[in-house]
């Protein structure tokens, strides 16, 4: 009676157990039903905004951090193959339950006398490892065995035995490829024996069977490892795999494994081995895939992305048809201007185009392309890099929707504090510069001086306001680029500058069909925010113009490899310490869009990258490509917008405070300014003939998607061309800096766009220039003497 006794108070204490892990643990499992797209009839089909067919998508399998979208059925793969991977990795797969009971009794011993939790995996938790637990990373946690365990017994009551091992068949990693992983039969069959799976030999079968538990190292040690064959063959015998004689053959049967050179005997033994070319398993992948077989590869990533959520994957992958607002004419347009583009070495890229008007991705390129497979990694949406510079734009188009104008002036001095930012070329004026100019040359004193007049939390308001996220405790630091965000962020920020202030979501997809053609997932029509006041929005715009269009290459002119002939442009290049970010951003009246450029692990490229020659034309071919054969347009000029010339520089103005005295500001908000100077009066008037701008609506309420048919062109675009401005004036170059002078202020010359004060005794003469101490001046970022270039972000502590 007491055993009886003891053996229920362990039955019940195990009960306990359980329902304790299930309650921690086995509340949020995922659905097994999801992987029933394993065995995939048929193929979604992808559309875009033209209706024009522009990818398939089929079910992919991770192993880690890689991917597998080249999916075989079992009868693409070799039985041998088969035979030998269940002999190999899981003897008893055919009798157990999902869970081998011997096999983790065998991997716990292991675990308490090695400290190791791995061994004693079922083919069928393996499956559920890389794919329904994928996010786990293969975690090494009691947590991580235990939901392998539950959804390896769901699994199997839900699927048969091959279907489960054609999905371990297609996941599994099978070794490093160079750029990429090799993963699944398929890319083992090619990079090893370029050959396809299903011709695999039995003796090539038992090769690939005995490196999988760790491929790398038993590749590059053939001879040590070739023992191993002759034992799983044996295995495969006592288990009715083969017979006898099919296993002496295989023994006997030369293999040349891709990079070996191997000399055999006849019984089977080794003469010589010698591993020559090991780059061979990436030049045999790259020769089987090749690029030209991934088109769109970025955008159809995303439309999967953005729909896995909504409708699952047993929707997505059920053989329907998905619309999207992508234009395969921009798509092209991006992906031509990525492979030509000239980067750094090691240096790749992320760009990404929207439309104004609503918010609809038009392209998307995650990576340099090249002739190899595209990375998985989508540097255009999954990317978070610090912006530079071209964050500046939307602190200044604050500073105007708070009722600055261009025209007023900032001290261009060192602040004040522990926070010490530079400008690019680490000097200064001394003197009062307009916003305006302060923007075209990147000018990173001034900027500060703005955000601290504007208050910081105002300005992280408005990024947030935007889609943008600003780090905590970012400080002043934040107005010259330490937000971090993604290609496509930037691009939907900066398209409210185009549409009148106001900020789409960026969206991919209009509507899902399923196979029967039923409407499985609309899009509701895109929901516009307000974000700029429409004057302010313009008023933004017409700066971003000014930096790609006021100055010319000689002049310091950041952007000016951004003009599309025919079209207006306005944007902003960006710069971060040390160069390890370059970006541009920018508008025309139907394309927004931004380009990042930088190492994918990080740090710095060369001293000779500019964000204007680097980022800057990839981003004028992909826009330019976007709007070959569209009809020509121009921005929406809203009404009470006058334009004056400012020191030979024409500028848009609110009509009200058009010919209002310029305001001259130091940062600090006070009333009386740098030195007493705070209020300068105007110059005597002499405007150019204002424009009669066609008046058009703020916003305009977005239509709804239609569901009978989803498409529209690009070019569909209603725009209402507007009188253009009076020409501006050719502006004053800026003196150049010697270039390899220590930092010191610049030579006290006129600033061309200084409003001189009318007091006699202060006519156009700039107040004394500040000096910084020595061991007081910030980070150098190893730069001097290249004038008027992108300032790179400071990075140094922010003021408390």
């Amino acid at each position: 009676m007491r055993a009886f006794n003891v053996l229920g108070g362990v039955l019940l204490a195990g009960a306990v157990g359980v329902g304790g892990l299930w309650a921690a643990w086995g509340r949020d499992l995922p659905s097994v039903s999801d992987l029933d797209v394993l065995e995939f009839s048929g193929q979604t089909r992808v559309y875009d905004r033209a209706g024009t067919l522009v990818g398939t998508l089929t079910p992919s399998l991770s192993s880690g951090g890689s991917v597998n979208r080249d999916l075989l059925k079992a009868g693409q793969i070799s039985p041998w193959l088969q035979k030998a991977v269940v002999t190999s990795e899981d003897r008893r797969f055919y009798q157990h339950g999902g869970v081998d009971v011997i096999g983790i009794g065998r991997g716990l011993l292991k675990g308490l006398l090695k400290n190791d939790l791995e061994g004693g995996s079922s083919i069928t938790q393996q499956v559920v490892k890389n794919t329904l637990l994928a996010d786990l990373q293969g975690a090494r946690t009691a947590e991580r065995k235990f939901k392998e365990a539950v959804l390896a017994y769901q699994l199997e009551r839900n699927f048969e035995k091959k279907q489960i091992l054609n999905a371990y068949l297609n996941v599994i990693y099978w070794g490093d490829g160079g750029n990429r992983d090799i993963i699944g039969a398929g890319g083992a069959a090619h990079a090893y024996f370029g050959k396809d799976a299903a011709e695999l030999n039995l003796a090539e079968s038992v090769y690939l069977a005995t490196i999988i538990p760790a491929p790398n190292r038993r590749y590059k040690e053939f001879k040590s490892y070739r023992p191993l064959m002759k034992s799983l063959l044996d295995r495969m015998v006592e288990d009715g795999q083969v017979t006898q004689a099919e296993a002496d053959a295989a023994w006997k049967t030369p293999i040349y494994p891709a990079g070996w050179r191997i000399g055999w005997n006849a019984d089977g033994t080794l003469r010589t081995a010698n591993l020559e070319r090991p780059d061979r398993l990436g030049e045999n992948l790259q020769r089987t895939e090749g690029a030209q077989r991934y088109p769109n590869f970025y955008y159809l990533q995303a439309v999967e992305k953005e729909l896995l959520p909504l409708i699952g994957r047993k929707a997505l992958y059920g053989g329907g048809k998905i619309y999207t607002g992508m234009s395969a004419q921009a798509q092209a347009a991006a992906e031509q201007a990525s492979r030509g583009a000239r980067l750094p070495d090691g240096a790749t890229l992320g760009a990404a185009l929207v439309r104004p008007d609503s918010g609809e991705v038009l392209a998307l390129v995650g990576q340099k392309l090249t002739d190899e497979r595209p990375s998985d990694w989508n540097n255009a949406t999954q990317a978070r890099r610090q912006v530079g510079s071209s964050v500046k734009p939307l602190l200044y188009a604050l500073a105007l929707e708070k009722g600055w104008k261009q025209s007023d002036t900032v001290l261009d001095a060192p602040i004040s504090g522990d926070y010490q930012p530079m400008n690019y070329d680490r000097r200064w004026t001394g003197r009062y510069v307009t916003m305006r100019y302060s923007l075209d040359h990147s000018l990173n004193l001034p900027t500060v001086r703005i955000g601290q007049e504007l208050g910081i939390p105002t300005f992280e308001a408005k990024l947030r306001d935007l889609g943008l996220t600003p780090p905590a405790n970012a400080g002043l630091s934040l107005t010259i680029g330490t937000l971090e965000a993604s290609p496509l962020q930037m691009a939907s920020a900066y398209a409210t500058f185009a549409n009148g202030g106001l900020y789409y979501a960026p969206t991919l997809v209009r509507k899902v069909e399923d196979a029967r053609g039923k409407v499985i997932y609309t899009r509701a029509a895109p929901t516009p925010k307000r974000v700029w006041d429409a004057r302010a929005a313009w008023l933004g715009l017409d700066m971003l113009r000014g930096v790609v269009n006021d100055l010319t290459p000689s002049q310091g002119g950041l952007a000016t490899r951004a003009l599309i002939p025919g079209w207006p442009v306005g944007g902003k290049t960006g710069t971060t310490n040390d160069i390890k970010d370059l970006w541009f951003a920018g508008v025309t009246p139907t394309v927004a869009g931004a380009v990042w450029v930088g190492k994918q692990e990080g740090g710095p490229l060369p001293g000779w990258a500019y964000s204007g020659e680097i980022p800057t034309p990839i981003w004028q071919q992909s826009v330019a490509g976007t709007l070959a054969g569209q009809p020509e347009a121009d921005f929406r000029q809203p009404d009470g917008i006058t334009y004056r010339v400012v020191r030979n520089v024409n500028m848009a103005f609110r009509t009200e405070d058009a010919d209002n005295e310029p305001v001259a500001r130091d940062g600090s908000g006070s009333t009386t300014g740098f030195f007493g100077r705070r209020r300068q009066p105007a110059p005597p008037a002499q405007p150019t003939p204002e424009p009669e701008p066609t008046p058009v609506p703020e916003a305009t309420e977005p239509e709804p998607v239609p569901e009978t048919d989803p498409i529209d062109p690009i070019d569909a675009i209603p725009v209402t061309p507007v009188e253009e401005p009076a020409p501006e004036a050719e502006p004053v170059p800026v003196p150049e800096v010697p270039v390899d002078n220590p930092p010191e202020p610049l030579p006290v010359e006129p600033d061309p766009t200084v409003i001189p004060d009318q007091n006699p005794g202060d006519q156009g003469q700039p107040v004394e220039p500040v000096e910084i101490p020595e061991g007081e001046q910030g980070n150098q970022d190893g730069f001097s003497g290249e004038p008027l270039l992108d300032p790179p972000v400071n990075e140094l502590p922010p003021v408390n």
